[in-house]
């Protein structure tokens, strides 16, 4: 029988280099209590992205860790990860952080740094997802959930969401619709892991849904995650 782990909220650190969306996104589920997590601190390779505004406004400590400071990578990595670690962070969510994790950083939180990815992979990793699947001619993209390895947007896929691609579609108006469905999906698969629903076999993710809505045999399904006032839909490819 499974049963929930996550007597206490767990504990989340975020890296961000930008505007921080995703970051409000996660912010936002907290608040409203369908994400069962406690972001105790937002980390940045920028001075002063807008993100950090977004993390104070919610009295959330905000850490800039400059790169100019450090001799490579690895030495870089190195710092950052004593400075996450100093939060006691259970998980580590990348929303917009836009450096790639070696594993000096990766080692020190071990299957426990996830990422989302502006596309649905394993195709179109990389920088411009979106633009890369809107050139190649897809008829649907999304957004990736996934761990994270040491390779580029590699690692095991936690959740994924599914949007049409139009052939009116601009790379602006793609973005937005999957940026859309970002904000539903990075909470929702957070949820999972706060919940202790996710393991690992292998490089494939298996979700315990027990207590969930069982999942249809289509292309797309409907996840219901419940919190105290509101029912929110999230579209999973299978």
């Amino acid at each position: 029988m499974w049963e929930r782990v996550n007597k206490v909220h767990k504990r989340l650190a975020v890296l961000v280099s930008g505007r921080g969306t995703n970051l409000q996104a996660i912010l936002d589920a907290v608040e409203n209590g369908s994400l069962e997590m406690q972001v105790v601190g937002v980390f940045s390779d920028q001075p002063e992205p807008y993100a950090f505004h977004r993390a104070r406004e919610r009295d959330i400590p905000t850490v800039f860790v400059n790169p100019k400071d450090y001799n490579g990578r690895e030495e870089y990595d190195a710092a950052l990860a004593r400075e996450v670690a100093a939060f006691h962070p259970d998980f580590v969510a990348l929303a917009g952080f836009m450096r790639i994790l070696t594993p000096t950083f990766l080692d020190a939180f071990p299957q426990r740094v996830v990422n989302i990815h502006p596309a649905l992979l394993p195709a179109f990793p990389g920088l411009n997802g979106q633009k890369q699947a809107l050139e190649y001619g897809v008829h649907y993209s999304g957004c990736t959930v996934h761990f994270v390895d040491a390779g580029m947007d590699t690692g095991p896929i936690i959740l994924q969401s599914v949007v049409p691609v139009y052939q009116t579609d601009t790379l602006e108006t793609l973005a937005e619709r999957i940026l859309v469905k970002e904000h539903l999906t990075y909470p929702a698969a957070l949820q999972l892991l706060a919940e202790g629903r996710v393991s690992l076999l292998g490089r494939k993710v298996v979700i315990n849904w027990e207590g969930r809505i069982p999942r249809q045999p289509r292309d797309c399904v409907l996840e219901w995650l419940k919190s105290k006032d509101m029912i929110k839909e999230v579209f999973r490819s299978e």
